[in-house]
């Protein structure tokens, strides 16, 4: 018998218009989309193909023009603003290019402060935290600065600690190496991938193919529509077939 995957996000005729000074323009219209339960799901595309805004409609940051979104069995497109606010809180994590810790806060107090948005305990979020940091190779005396006193690959790391403390269904990540140099980078590729194999569900925006690679999942946005996807399966580093198929994949798409 055939493995089903497990659905944890369903998009039905998604529609999302902004209005110029003469006109209603479509980014996406009629588009549906499943996202599934430990899936490391990877959105491409050119620029204003409209993934960032697709990934934020999917996500309850921003809202659809219409159209259906099911997340985690509730339909979050019918939740108001209050809401929507606390189940992002619970079910989602998000990794932005730019990081926003809190520049007067240490690392560890940033994720402190974030898990604290959903529970009291403030003991267990910090043992969690430890754990976190522990995985993402930052040193506890790392975890007692500031953020101006690290470096941008750390940063992002402490960024990605912050996002999981919730232990959410799903990370959102948008351009997360964008403003990182290739060591950076590599880093914090090497965490989403040890993420994902831990089970995490994360759906990632980027233009750059070495972090395309990390998911097993592609999916390429073009015209408002999902015009094509692309089946990696896991990550082995160094896989050549893998970078062939990825490659041959993005031609086809036109990218």
């Amino acid at each position: 018998m055939a493995f089903v995957k497990e659905t944890v996000i369903s998009a039905k005729k998604l529609k999302k218009s902004f209005m110029t000074k003469d006109r209603s323009q479509d980014i996406f219209d009629n588009l549906d989309l499943d996202i599934y339960k430990g899936d490391f799901t990877v959105i491409m595309g050119s620029s204003g193909a409209g993934k960032s805004t697709l990934m934020y409609s999917l996500s309850g940051m921003d809202r659809p023009t219409s159209g259906e979104i099911e997340f985690c069995g509730k339909r979050i497109t019918e939740l108001n603003d209050d809401q929507l606010a606390v189940f992002r809180r619970k079910n989602c994590g998000f990794v932005f290019q730019q990081i926003y810790l809190l520049e007067k806060m240490s690392l560890m107090d940033n994720v402190i402060t974030a898990g604290a948005l959903v529970s009291c305990n403030r003991k267990e979020i910090a043992k969690r935290a430890s754990k976190l940091f522990e995985l993402v190779n930052i040193p506890e005396i790392t975890q007692k600065k500031f953020s101006s006193r690290i470096s941008g690959g750390e940063a992002q790391r402490a960024g990605i600690v912050r996002a999981v403390i919730n232990s959410p269904e799903v990370v959102f990540a948008d351009e997360p190496t964008g403003a990182l140099n290739s060591n950076n980078s590599d880093a914090v590729l090497d965490v989403f991938t040890k993420l994902h194999c831990n089970g995490q569900s994360i759906i990632m925006v980027t233009h750059d193919k070495k972090s395309a690679l990390r998911g097993n999942r592609v999916i390429y946005l073009k015209d408002g529509q999902i015009f094509g996807e692309c089946d990696l399966g896991n990550y082995h580093p160094d896989n050549e077939e893998r970078k062939e198929k990825l490659n041959c994949f993005l031609q086809e798409m036109g990218w």
